[in-house]
């Protein structure tokens, strides 16, 4: 994966890596201490870290994992994610970038604007910070947490997933009482020249994603009956927009990832996934044009299947498929109005009324809509009405199509914790015979996910990856790394 690479002194907030390392440069103009450094020169360096892999790493595997992304013709970079199979060595690397680019120096941010009282930067690192741990867990599940950061402690123990998600929400919590709305907030990329009040917004739709993927397994009611109640959601989408160029490592992390041909490079990797394509096919959604581009060969949509690249067929080769649509400047997503509409769908259906359920319910799809700039909600909504029966699939299947052109870890999250789209009757092997390359795509049932080919032997058929191995770079260095769990063993909030 490709770090961003940023000019000047955001250069240095990026470049300087894990705190040693950090107070180790030079005293002088180019490399000032770390005492120096303001926090407006840290905070852009430090939040790019975090929107690098969110936009990149996690977004790559989260799509082959949900099954927005197949295997390209021929190649065969990611085919262990098209075949749900995550090892300790891929993942390390983003782990680093998030510990130590991006926590390490929102730590050092955190700790200026205490000395400062200048609580609004405070807030804004809060919500990267929490961002940032909660995406850890969601991957691992324990993670270090309250002995992290620490440069002295090189075996911080591993905390339970649940309880670093109560810390968490308490770090939101305390971070927005300290602010009326008013401050001032340091130099920033996702929210420029916003004041705190923007920043709470943002952290109270983080703390619905916190409070709603745990309520399934930590009673949260009355926690999210006050969020609900207070109602200061952002009313938009909150995304890095606008900060991207059109350079070698400048643009868009998951764009500038697949080596476009804009930036000289070859290679492809992702299509996409015959699940999604189905499921959105069948209600003629628009989305698709909006989150996918048609084929070269007849500009028409194709889906590829999990767990194979098609590498030995004469019929479905390079041009016959459809890859992600991306642009050099197209948004990071932190979170987007659909998905706080969802939220709040699946809080009433849970807590509240089905009447209102339906109503939010409606509204993201609307807003999920509004994001790809299309028209065409009410043909969804017509095939894929509320079901107040049965809830959970009627959300989960829409929430997981709405986040599969801007969020797909995100998807793959939820679809883990709502369990829809859940698997179907034919597996990756009915789908496309790789002896006779038969490719028959009508056997899929709109709305169902498949096993794929070849698929990793640890879960067997009709299972999702449900958590990653502990990272190489943490777990062999740290004597208190747990037993692993196994692959087929979910985080606390999908149990």
């Amino acid at each position: 994966m490709k770090k961003i690479l940023m000019t000047g002194a955001i250069a240095l907030t990026l470049s300087l890596g894990a705190c040693d390392s950090y107070l180790d440069i030079n005293d002088s103009p180019n490399s000032p201490s770390v005492d120096k450094l303001s926090a407006d020169l840290i905070f852009p360096g430090a939040e790019m870290a975090y929107a690098n892999v969110y936009g990149d790493y996690l977004a790559v595997t989260g799509g082959y994992f949900a099954q927005y992304y197949s295997q390209y013709f021929g190649t065969s970079n990611y085919m262990d994610y098209s075949q749900f199979k995550q090892a300790a060595t891929k993942s390390s690397r983003a782990y680093t970038q998030l510990t130590s680019n991006a926590l390490q120096n929102m730590k050092t941010v955190l700790e200026k604007a205490t000395a400062e009282e200048a609580w609004g930067t405070y807030l804004a690192a809060t919500v990267i910070r929490v961002a940032a741990f909660q995406a850890l867990v969601d991957c691992y599940g324990a993670v270090p947490y309250s002995e992290a950061l620490d440069i002295n402690n090189a075996t911080p123990k591993y905390d339970d997933g649940k309880d670093v998600y109560a810390g968490l929400v308490k770090e939101l919590d305390e971070a927005m009482a300290k602010v009326s709305g008013t401050e001032t907030v340091c130099t920033n990329f996702l929210l420029p020249n916003k004041p705190a009040a923007e920043w709470v917004k943002l952290a109270n739709a983080l703390k619905l994603r916190l409070l709603m993927r745990e309520c399934g397994a930590v009673n949260v009611q009355s926690e999210l009956a006050a969020l609900v109640a207070e109602d200061n959601f952002p009313a938009g989408d909150v995304a890095w927009a606008g900060c991207w160029k059109d350079e070698l490592g400048q643009a868009n992390p998951f764009f500038t990832e697949d080596n476009y041909a804009s930036y000289g490079g070859s290679q492809k990797n992702m299509i996409l996934n015959l699940a999604v394509l189905a499921t959105m096919n069948a209600a003629d959604d628009a989305r698709l044009e909006a989150f996918f581009d048609p084929n070269i060969e007849k500009k028409e949509y194709q889906g590829g299947v999990s767990g194979t690249n098609f590498g030995t067929s004469t019929t479905y080769r390079a041009n016959y498929w459809c890859r992600p649509h991306k642009e050099f400047d197209s948004p990071v997503y932190f979170i987007t109005r659909a998905e706080v509409e969802f939220f709040l769908a699946e809080y009433e259906a849970r807590y509240g009324s089905m009447a209102n359920a339906e109503a939010h319910y409606k509204s993201a799809i609307e807003a999920s809509f509004a994001t790809a700039g299309v028209d065409g909600a009410d043909r969804v909504l017509t095939v894929y009405p509320f079901d107040s029966a049965n809830w959970q699939k009627s959300i989960g299947v829409q929430k997981w199509v709405a986040l599969s052109g801007v969020n797909p870890f995100e998807g793959y999250c939820e679809l883990r914790r709502l369990k829809y789209p859940a698997f179907g009757s034919v597996t990756g092997d009915d789908l496309y015979n790789l002896l006779t390359t038969t490719y028959t795509p009508s056997l899929l049932e709109p709305g169902t996910l498949y096993t794929p080919i070849d698929v990793n032997t640890s879960l067997g058929n009709n299972k999702l990856l449900q958590r990653w191995p502990y990272p190489e770079a943490s777990a062999n260095r740290n004597s208190n790394v747990p037993d692993y769990p196994g692959d087929g063993t979910p985080i606390f909030w999908a149990e």
